[in-house]
Parts: C-alpha cells; sequence; structure tokens
C-alpha cells in the first residue's frame, strides 16, 4: 500500500484563509478600477462590512480568513479522517515474541 500523508488542519487552514483574504483584498483594489465590480458586489453581499474602501478591504479579508480558514481546516480534518488506516494489527506484531506477554493465561 502507498504511503498516504496526513495534513496539518491549522497549517491548512492557515494557507486557504491567507490565500482567501488576500484574493478578497486584491478583488477590491482591482473594484476601485472598474475591474470586478459584480464580484465586489457578491462579496459585499456575503460578508457584511465589505467594500472599496480601506476599512471595508479590512473588514472583507477578516471574513475572509476566518471563512478560508475554517473551510481549509474542515477540509484537511475530513481528508486526515477519510484516509484508510495505516495501523497494523499489533496482534500480528507481537505473535511469537517471547518478550511480549501474552494477556491470556495457559490453560492448566
Amino acid at each position: 500500500m502507498e504511503n498516504q500523508s496526513k495534513l496539518d488542519p491549522r497549517a491548512f487552514g492557515l494557507a486557504c484563509g491567507l490565500l482567501w483574504a488576500g484574493a478578497v483584498v486584491v478583488l477590491g483594489v482591482l473594484a476601485r478600477f472598474g475591474w470586478g465590480d459584480r464580484w465586489e458586489r457578491l462579496l459585499a453581499d456575503v460578508y457584511r462590512g465589505y467594500g472599496e474602501s480601506t476599512t471595508g478591504l479590512t473588514i472583507g479579508a477578516a471574513w475572509a480568513f476566518l471563512d478560508g480558514f475554517s473551510g481549509g481546516y474542515a477540509f484537511a480534518w475530513l481528508y486526515d479522517a477519510l484516509l484508510p488506516s495505516t495501523e497494523t494489527d499489533t496482534e500480528s506484531l507481537t505473535e511469537g515474541d517471547p518478550t511480549v506477554e501474552s494477556s491470556v493465561s495457559p490453560a492448566e
């Protein structure tokens, strides 16, 4: 079986949160120049307080970070939960090993 890596939910959440917050700020700045007005209006509907102003961009970035972090954390947690277990049966590892005591005593 292939060795599959687990994701660190906190690190993945932080990465998603920072990337999404940065994207929301870039979209807001572009909206100041007339590009992406529809996106700006959509994000303003989703993130309360978001707008083209500096305060609006800060509020939108905070909402976007929380949104991206929680989504990324949930994704990584679910990914790790759905990975097939790589642990082997401990009984098969200790079978025949004289240094491991058995929990069942032999019948006398």
